[in-house]
């Protein structure tokens, strides 16, 4: 049987950055991923934003590490030369009913110290004269990053490290043995079972499947997966803002908000879909044209000017929530052996946004975690 100090599963941004964290510790860590390239999953399906820290609880996993992983990933673009933009962000309310959420936004971020500034209308219209609005707050620290140069990155800094990733490796199985663990891995060259001290599960869309067929798991650590999908439109025309702009929050998600990229092309999204899929594999990613209508009408919520015929189909992705459509939003789980008692096993689960923003902190935390 081959053996390593440890495994990481998933090829993501969050698997990369946690691999990179435990390699600088001097591990010897090998990452295993299903597909046949990095980051094919969530990861490249995504609004590539650097999210600020205001929407989360302070005492919360997602706020916590969005707000370190917000700094700690400016720095690290910069130092790596991973294309970015700090082109921050505003928040609006496009209608009196909104402004006491705005307000309570405004009270969240400041109770966590992350910088935001109220705007009244016309400040906000200054800003952007192609927005219309009550009232908006202006996020100061909200960029977007280049994902897959980030990935690279990590990628690079890892293998720099002595770490490996295997491409078109999936785990099928993991099974607490005496002095590690021991994975079920399927490869081209073949199925083979691999020992590990350490098992990080980074799996992103296939997580909670992974933590289900991981033996010595008990059911409460064993969350099934919902997934909620998300479409995306690109405009076809120049982009009418410089600044990312959204709509007030809601439960599933942050709302069909306009995003740029790094050359200045927009795109707005993601809406949200409940999927019935219980496994990643049946996801269909298409993306469902009639559902422009919608996004029109939530647009000019706020750029009354959106021509008809402007929204182009572009991408869809799909968040690995832990919590359904009638349920409070959860937090993230990183469960370690003081969660679960299976000694040097991790597992990441509903990992969605912001975990790009985070995933340089969520590798510090999981790396804390496996050093105690």
């Amino acid at each position: 049987m081959e053996a390593v100090d440890t495994v990481v599963v998933g090829a993501g941004v969050v698997g990369l950055a946690v691999a990179r964290a435990l390699a600088l510790q001097g591990r010897e860590v090998l990452v295993l991923e299903r597909e046949g390239a990095i980051g094919q999953g969530i990861s490249s399906r995504n609004s590539e934003v650097i999210h600020a820290g205001l929407y989360y609880p302070p005492a919360s996993l997602k706020g916590r590490l969005c707000v370190a992983g917000k700094q700690a990933l400016y720095a690290y673009a910069a130092q790596r030369g991973v294309a970015h933009r700090n082109c921050g962000k505003l928040v609006v309310a496009t209608d009196d009913t909104q402004l006491a959420s705005l307000a309570a936004l405004a009270e969240r971020a400041h109770s966590f110290g992350v910088p935001i500034e109220p705007l009244s209308a016309q400040q906000a219209q200054a800003l952007e004269p192609a927005l219309a609005c009550v009232a908006a707050l202006w996020s100061p620290t909200t960029g977007i990053v280049d994902s897959h140069g980030l990935m690279l990155a990590l990628q690079a800094d890892l293998e720099h490290a002595g770490g490996l990733v295997a491409l078109a490796s999936s785990v099928q199985q993991i099974e607490p043995v005496a002095g590690g663990l021991v994975l079920q891995v399927q490869s081209p060259d073949g199925d083979m079972e691999l020992a590990a001290r350490s098992v990080v599960n980074a799996a992103g869309l296939w997580a909670c499947n992974l933590a289900q067929r991981t033996t010595g798991l008990a059911p409460q650590h064993q969350p099934r997966a919902w997934f909620a999908k998300g479409h995306y439109f690109a405009l076809a025309d120049r982009a009418p803002f410089s600044r990312l702009v959204y709509p007030m929050h809601n439960a599933a998600g942050l709302g069909v908000h306009i995003t740029l990229d790094l050359g200045g092309q927009a795109k707005f999204g993601p809406d949200v879909q409940w999927l019935d899929a219980t496994q990643p594999e049946q996801i269909d990613y298409a993306v469902d044209a009639s559902r422009a209508a919608a996004f029109y009408a939530e647009i000019r919520r706020y750029w009354p000017a959106l021509p008809d015929g402007a929204l182009q189909p572009a991408y869809s992705g799909v968040r690995p929530k832990i919590a359904g459509p009638t349920d409070p939003a959860a937090d993230f789980r990183i469960d370690g052996p003081a969660q679960h008692g299976v000694a040097g096993l991790v597992n990441l689960l509903g990992i969605e946004s912001p975990g790009l923003t985070a995933s340089l902190a969520i590798g510090d935390h999981v790396a804390a975690l496996l050093r105690a």
